[in-house]
């Protein structure tokens, strides 16, 4: 199984319009090497193409086909291949799903989902103690003293929902601190406000703070989180509408019966986020779930997701 880095948006781009197209299908719509594009995170990249690539060995099998995964460091280079057809299956955050899905050309086919029941997450604005604030009030007071970060562009949690948030309570990101930036990923977020480069930070509760306090990258009490949202649908994993259909489904039918098939490699995927897998497995998920994102996505006037 072949494996590529895309290691910046601009090699990505670079990589998406030369070479002939892998990822071009056959007058069936099925295509002669399954292409998927995933986000590899920030954090550990190399653990996340190790689980890959045991998945990708599944999928060959099953499917009787080369899988090759295209891993991206942004969502944005992810959204891109979808949409430059360089890739047929794509794994998204919820918001970048909801910026992909505008053109109309993809549809989930599975969610994590937890007893039954989509899997849900939380987004947080944070800082450190040394910045004196204690609370949300504090934060409009000091605002425009402060530095600010999020996270991916296309993130949910580390970007569009504190975003929404930070506008309702009337800081406009655009110009109610210092200086606002994109850390690049979450933990870049949650680790330069703990070292005291950034002040105030956007990124997701379990699969961030939490996350890095497993690994020892982060201790209690380096980071003080100020607000939380409310619960947020898990991402979705999405194939393109002009694949054949049956193909879809049979590729959906593997992830649906992923952890009771072939538990370990489900595992090996998912324990990297999760540390207690009981009641997890892959399951349907409808574009409606996301309908909530779309409309904050919505109320929040000239949004900027580009890098």
């Amino acid at each position: 199984m072949r494996i590529k880095v895309f290691i910046t948006t601009l090699l990505a781009a670079a990589l998406l319009g030369g070479c002939k197209n892998k990822a071009a299908l056959d007058s069936n719509g099925v295509p002669g090497t399954l292409v998927v594009a995933i986000y590899a995170g920030g954090d550990n990249p190399g653990a996340v193409k190790s689980a890959m690539a045991k998945f990708g060995s599944y999928l060959e099998k099953k499917l009787n086909m080369p899988v090759e995964f295209e891993f991206s460091t942004d969502y944005t280079s992810v959204i891109e291949a979808i949409e430059a057809k360089k890739a047929h299956i794509a794994y998204l955050s919820p918001f970048s799903y909801v910026l992909a899905s505008k053109k109309n050309n993809i549809t989930p086919i599975a969610t994590l989902g937890e007893n039954g029941k989509p899997s849900m997450y939380h987004s947080v604005i944070f800082t450190n103690p040394g910045t004196g604030i204690n609370n949300i009030d504090d934060l409009k007071a000091k605002s425009k003293s402060l530095t600010l970060c999020f996270a991916d562009p296309a993130s949910t949690s580390g970007h569009l929902i504190p975003r929404a948030y930070l506008v309702t309570i009337g800081l406009n990101p655009d110009g109610a601190f210092k200086q606002v930036i994109f850390a690049g990923s979450h933990p870049a977020s949650i680790l330069s406000v703990a070292s005291h480069k950034i002040d105030v930070g956007c990124s997701t509760t379990e699969y961030g703070i939490q996350k890095l306090e497993r690994a020892g990258e982060l201790k209690p009490g380096e980071i003080k989180v100020l607000w939380q949202s409310g619960p947020i649908v898990s991402s979705p994993i999405v194939a393109r509408n002009d694949l054949n259909k049956d193909f879809v489904k049979k590729i959906q039918g593997l992830y649906l019966n992923l952890a009771k098939h072939a538990p370990d490699i489900f595992a090996a995927y998912i324990k990297l986020y999760h540390p207690k897998l009981n009641g997890l497995s892959y399951m349907m998920v409808q574009d409606s779930m996301y309908n909530g994102l779309r409309k904050i996505a919505g109320g929040i006037k000239d949004l900027n997701v580009g890098q």
